[in-house]
């Protein structure tokens, strides 16, 4: 011990030596120290017996890291944290600033051991003489000690514990302390200390204080700076800069206490200590949000994190794996691509404000892969209601932070058509499909319990009162016409067309089951853009369905390094996909897209209004990529239609699929594209889908008759008064018109969770 190595010639000196350091560091400083007095006849060796004195290893549990997100390019757009700390290491740290921090709290930090009695009864003689607190009493590895228990204590009680002034937690303290001096060297002690203390203002750790207090790195810390972070430590709940001007300073009076210390070491000169001191404080107040509410992306990074959330990998239940994210200084590589995501929020900000009630919202999705790209809504992501901001993620389903979703609309139909078309019908195939349909009975539609679910008392109807007309897959897709995929359901079964949606990967947002009632094909099941967007990318994908993916690869503290690759599965035959695409094609150029226009490169989709105008669809793809553009109303889409609305500076008398969300569609997707090399969809095998079977047109009529008979659907042959297809058209066109797509009736929007 530092003690013994004393002149014990006066015992006087000795003894007041004893109750100084006795009054310091409690009776534990005076136990270690009982051997130095002379002629007390035990050694120093029985009295650290007696005490049990001996090295008692300390639990070191991780400390404490942000866990930050990446984007598909590396660059940082979120991070979560319990504590904003970011290890260094000592190296990474400027000298002065250990110098200073040795300085004021350990000055003999490099030549005592465990504890410093020597120190202590220094450190209390010049506090009593001074009126203040000049020097610390308890060494740094004591600090450092009682910092790990601290900052491992679960409950208020246990963290009480470990700085209660008791004797035994003193014992307990010094043991650990003389088990770190024996593991560690003096420059890791350091270090590991400069990581774990709190400065003040939420900065836990030398980086972290650093770039709060001064927006640069420990590296690059000068002395003034470093003076002031070294006099934060002892107090940093009443020199916390951010509690108002007495704490400010407060902090300034121990940064000159520091900068006194220094030169009076002769660790700087007089003259530079009074240069320092004459400096303001320089505080820079510089804001380390976390959460997702301060990321740039912040829909995106909600999905992110309810995928940690949610996933038994990072923990037994949500309760662990949110202390992983918040504290496992995890660096989380995501799909994200910064420039298909401001090609999405361009094209949604050209047509729907920030300060508009109903919202729109898309995803973009790399088919075969599933890697989410983009995810961008109208309203900005907040709890301020007077702001209009958006307190859940309407991009996506319950599970991964978001709401209720809308109803789906006439973009379910590309769900029945596919079934259509892998039950063995052509192109060519199709019905009469009049204005107006009923079911012949209960059992016309049965779910795929076998339980009767048609409504024969209820007639579903198009767009318009107008009759109808022969309709085949590709005429009847492309007038998105009601009645005909009513039929068309029928004819192949609801359960088979439920299925189809299924293995597609469609369920509802709000995580219950889909709804198998007749009127499933016109999309009465509320959904999000998320999973529609991964659905629809089955077909651009020759018919493998991928599961979303916003995680490419984890890295924990240590650097080690764990992949996520797509989850995909064959759910469709190649070529049947290959002849969706090639109907979906169609409606950019013969359906009712034809007024919006198609992309300048291969591209398919579907339009889909819902009954009453409740939402608005669009959902499409290219080889590359896939997306789906929702727009409804949160408050409830019942009460809050789609009708007689001025939306981003337009007023809409009907707004429909093409109106907003199909021209949200193509901006974004053309921009997106930009510097992708276009592919072309693969040729439809029209030996297997070309012409009709049984289910063929009739012979053309003649003239006079197709002008009496003409069908508003038929867009080769529409009637006189002709409204055409109304799900394309813009509200507020000459054509007017009422749309069309799902029964029923969707309630207020809720955040699901």
């Amino acid at each position: 011990m530092q003690a013994q190595r004393k002149d014990r010639s006066n015992p006087v000196l000795n003894v007041l030596r004893l109750v100084i350091a006795g009054t310091a560091a409690g009776v534990l400083a005076a136990a270690v120290a009982l051997p130095a007095v002379g002629g007390a006849g035990v050694s120093a060796k029985s009295a650290m017996e007696g005490l049990n004195l001996k090295p008692e290893e300390l639990d070191e549990p991780p400390l404490p890291e942000r866990t930050k997100l990446v984007d598909a390019n590396g660059k940082q757009i979120a991070q979560f944290y319990y504590e904003n700390r970011q290890s260094v290491r000592l190296d990474q740290v400027a000298p002065i600033m250990q110098t200073a921090l040795i300085s004021i709290e350990d000055f003999r930090f490099y030549q005592h051991g465990p504890i410093d009695v020597e120190g202590t009864a220094r450190a209390l003689l010049k506090n009593l003489s001074s009126g203040g607190v000049m020097q610390g009493g308890s060494s740094i590895t004591q600090q450092y000690v009682k910092q790990v228990l601290v900052n491992k204590a679960e409950t208020a009680e246990a963290q009480q514990a470990a700085i209660a002034p008791t004797v035994s937690r003193k014992l307990s303290e010094l043991r650990n302390a003389m088990a770190i001096e024996r593991k560690y060297s003096k420059a890791q002690i350091l270090e590991k200390y400069l990581n774990i203390a709190y400065f003040g203002a939420g900065a836990h750790g030398i980086q972290a204080a650093a770039k709060r207090f001064f927006g640069k790195s420990a590296s690059e810390l000068n002395l003034v700076e470093s003076a002031t972070l070294a006099g934060a430590v002892q107090n940093p709940a009443r020199t916390d800069p951010n509690v108002g001007p007495e704490s400010r300073k407060q902090l300034l009076d121990r940064r000159n206490l520091v900068l006194d210390r220094m030169a009076e070491l002769k660790k700087i000169t007089l003259a530079e200590a009074a240069e320092a001191k004459a400096k303001k404080l320089g505080y820079k107040d510089t804001k380390f949000p976390g959460g997702c509410e301060a990321s740039k992306f912040p829909y995106f990074c909600l999905y992110v994190q309810y995928e940690i959330l949610s996933n038994e990998d990072f923990g037994k239940n949500e309760a662990e794996r949110r202390k992983l994210l918040q504290r496992g200084g995890l660096t989380i590589k995501t799909t994200i691509d910064p420039k298909m995501q401001a090609a999405a929020e361009k094209a949604i900000k050209k047509y729907v404000s920030t300060k508009d009630k109903p919202v729109a919202s898309q995803a973009i999705v790399v088919p075969g892969t599933g890697e989410i790209k983009a995810m961008a809504a109208s309203r900005k992501f907040g709890q301020s209601k007077k702001k209009n901001e958006m307190s859940y993620n309407i991009v996506a389903d319950g599970a991964h932070g978001g709401g209720r979703g809308f109803q789906q609309g006439s973009t379910a139909k590309v769900y029945t058509l596919a079934t259509a078309l892998e039950e063995g019908l052509k192109y060519g195939d199709g019905f009469p499909a009049p204005a107006g349909y009923q079911a012949g009975g209960y059992s016309t539609f049965k779910d795929c319990k076998g339980d009767p679910v048609g409504d024969p008392s209820h007639t579903v109807r198009n767009s318009s009162e107008g009759g109808g007309g022969f309709k085949t897959l590709e005429t009847g897709t492309w007038g998105s016409v009601n009645t005909f995929f009513l039929r068309l359901e029928e004819k192949v079964s609801l359960c088979k067309v439920v299925k189809m949606a299924k293995k597609l990967g469609v369920k509802r947002a709000d995580g219950q089951k889909l709804s198998e009632v007749e009127t499933f094909t016109l999309g009465v099941n509320e959904v999000d853009p998320v999973t529609i967007a991964s659905s629809y990318a089955v077909f651009a994908s020759r018919g493998q369905y991928c599961k979303p993916l916003a995680i490419t690869e984890i890295k924990d503290r240590n650097g080690k390094a764990r992949q996520y690759k797509p989850k995909c599965s064959q759910v469709l035959e190649e070529e049947v996909a290959d002849a969706v695409s090639g109907i979906l094609s169609g409606v950019f150029t013969k359906g009712t897209m034809r007024e919006v226009g198609g992309i300048g490169r291969d591209a398919a989709g579907k339009t889909g209004t819902t009954d009453n105008y409740m939402s608005a669809w669009f959902a499409g793809y290219t080889p590359n990529l896939a997306s789906a553009v929702s727009l409804g109303d949160p408050r409830g889409t019942s009460s809050h239609k789609l009708i007689g609305i001025t939306i981003g500076g337009r007023y809409y008398p009907y707004v429909y699929g093409a109106s907003i969300s199909g021209r949200i569609w193509k901006d974004a997707m053309s921009s997106a594209l930009k510097g992708i090399e276009p592919t072309e969809f693969t040729p439809v095998d029209r030996s297997r889908f070309g012409g009709c079977t049984e289910q063929c047109a009739p012979k053309p009529k003649k003239k006079k008759e197709e002008k009496q008979f003409g069908d508003p659907f038929d867009i080769f042959n529409p009637p006189d008064d002709g409204d055409g297809p109304q799900d394309g058209r813009g509200g507020g066109g000459p054509d007017g018109g009422r749309g069309r797509g799902g029964q029923g009736d969707a309630g207020p929007i809720t955040p699901g969770r």
